[in-house]
């Protein structure tokens, strides 16, 4: 099982405690250090869609320039500056045999997880 998100997150911390606590076993990926591939952006597109992962939540999103969000009209587009600033991505990310979810929920970890 792969983990992506970045080691500073609340959220980030939250999932990985959680995982920790049920003895549950991950690789973690680190945005800010490692990046994230195109190929990753377009799996994770073909399997939710961006606009599941885009957030637009975010500081990072809120602290963008409006020129910059304003030339946002694509997939490729939204992908490209995700890529740029992997902030924007919903955390954590997890990957695990066919399992794709954004973000901690404790009872979507507890219903996968707990099998």
């Amino acid at each position: 099982m792969k983990i992506y998100g970045i080691t500073n997150c609340n959220t980030v911390k939250k999932a990985l405690d959680w995982l920790k606590a049920n003895q549950i076993p991950y690789e973690f990926h680190d945005f800010k250090k490692v990046g994230i591939s195109t190929e990753k952006l377009n799996e994770w597109d073909a399997k939710a869609g961006y606009e599941k992962f885009m957030n637009k939540q975010g500081l990072t999103w809120k602290q963008l320039d409006p020129a910059i969000k304003d030339t946002i009209k694509t997939k490729a587009d939204a992908l490209q500056l995700l890529q740029q600033k992997t902030s924007m991505i919903k955390r954590p990310v997890v990957e695990d045999d066919g399992f794709l979810f954004f973000g901690f929920d404790e009872a979507v970890y507890q219903q996968h997880f707990k099998k």
